[in-house]
C-alpha cells in the first residue's frame, strides 16, 4: 500500500510546502535517493533572496524552508557545492532576512505581518537540523504564545500582527497537526539536555490530549477539531499518529496513547484508494473541502514510516 501511495505522491503537483513535506517523507522512510533528488529540485528552484523550491511567484516565507532537512541530508551525503550552498543561503535567509515580528516571530509571508501554525513545521526543524537549537525553540515559543487558545488547549490557525487580531482562530485540525508534527521533528534533533526539550513535550501532550476528546468513533477528527458541524478529514489523524508514534519510540511519551494513534492510523488506511491516493484528507488547492493533497500522501509514508520505529 505504501508503495502506490508513494508513487501517487511522486506523480502530484507539489507548492513549495509541498515539495518539502514530501522530500522529508522520503528520507524518513530511508528513501535517500529520492530524498535527495527532492531537495536538489528544491534547490534548483531557489530564488534570489535563499527560498526554495519557488514556483509561482510565492511570498511564502516559512514553506520554503521544508525542504530544509533534507537539503542539509542532501549535501552532507553529497558533499556537492551546489547543495551546500543551497543549504546555507537556504540558513541565511531564515536566520537573518526573513521578515519577522517586533519580537522576533518569522512571519508566514513577506506581506501582511501574519502568523501561521503550519510555520511551526515548516520553519523549526530545519534550524534544529542545522543545529541552531536556541533559534528553532525561539520560534516555536513564539508561534506558540501567539497561537495558543487556552480554552480549548489547541491552536487557532491564523493571527495578523498588522491588525491585532485572529484572522482565523478556528482550531484548524491540520494546522494543530503540523505542529505538533513540527515539535516532534524538532524534539528529536534537540540535545537531550536542552532546557526546552521539556517544554516542547509538555505542549505536544497538551495538543495531544486536547485533540483526543475530539476524535470520532472510527478515529478519524473534523476539520475544525471542536466543530462537529465541519468536513471528516483524515490527514489529521495521519499527523496525530505519526507524532504518538515518533514520541513513543523515542521514549517521551506514553505507550498508553499507542490505541489512539492506531485507531487514528486505521482510519486513514481505510481510505487508501487503489490509485494510492489517501482520499478524503483535507484537500488541494483550497483546503477547504475533503479531497486528496501532497501533505496527505507524505503524512501516510511519515506515519509508516513513525510506526516502524516502534520496537516488535
Amino acid at each position: 500500500m505504501t508503495d502506490r501511495v508513494k508513487q501517487a505522491l511522486l506523480a502530484m503537483q507539489r507548492h513549495n510546502w509541498e515539495q518539502g513535506v514530501t522530500a522529508q517523507a522520503f528520507l524518513e522512510a530511508g528513501d535517500h535517493e529520492i530524498a535527495i533528488a527532492l531537495a536538489l529540485e528544491g534547490a534548483n528552484r531557489q530564488s534570489a533572496d535563499g527560498r526554495c523550491c519557488h514556483i509561482a511567484d510565492s511570498t511564502a516565507v516559512t514553506d520554503p524552508c521544508a525542504v530544509g532537512e533534507a537539503l542539509i541530508f542532501a549535501a552532507e551525503q553529497t558533499g556537492d557545492p551546489f547543495l551546500c550552498q543551497a543549504r546555507d543561503r537556504l540558513l541565511h535567509w531564515a536566520m537573518h532576512d526573513a521578515p519577522r515580528s517586533p519580537k522576533g516571530v518569522v512571519y508566514h509571508f513577506r506581506q501582511g505581518q501574519l502568523i501561521w501554525v503550519d510555520s511551526m513545521y515548516m520553519l523549526p526543524a530545519f534550524l534544529a537540523r542545522a543545529g541552531e537549537f536556541d533559534e528553532a525553540l525561539r520560534q516555536l515559543d513564539g508561534y506558540w504564545h501567539t497561537l495558543h487558545t487556552p480554552e480549548n488547549g489547541l491552536l487557532a490557525h491564523q493571527w495578523s500582527d498588522a491588525e491585532g487580531r485572529y484572522l482565523r482562530r478556528d482550531a484548524w485540525a491540520v494546522g494543530n497537526g503540523w505542529a505538533m508534527a513540527g515539535m516532534a521533528r524538532v524534539i528529536a534533533l534537540l540535545p537531550e539536555n536542552h532546557p526546552g526539550r521539556a517544554r516542547l513535550i509538555s505542549r505536544v501532550q497538551q495538543l495531544i490530549e486536547a485533540s483526543l476528546s475530539y476524535q470520532m468513533d472510527d478515529g478519524a477528527f473534523h476539520d475544525v477539531l471542536d466543530d462537529p458541524t465541519t468536513f471528516r478529514e483524515v490527514n489529521f489523524a495521519q499527523m496525530l499518529a505519526y507524532t504518538i508514534y515518533r514520541g513513543v519510540a523515542g521514549g517521551w511519551l506514553d505507550e498508553a496513547l499507542l490505541p489512539y494513534a492506531d485507531k487514528a492510523r486505521s482510519a486513514a488506511l481505510a481510505e487508501v484508494d487503489t490509485y494510492g491516493l489517501v482520499r478524503n484528507v483535507c484537500g488541494a488547492p483550497h483546503f477547504d473541502k475533503p479531497g486528496v493533497a501532497p501533505e496527505g500522501q507524505a503524512f501516510h509514508i511519515l506515519m509508516e514510516a513513525a510506526r516502524n520505529l516502534l520496537p516488535n
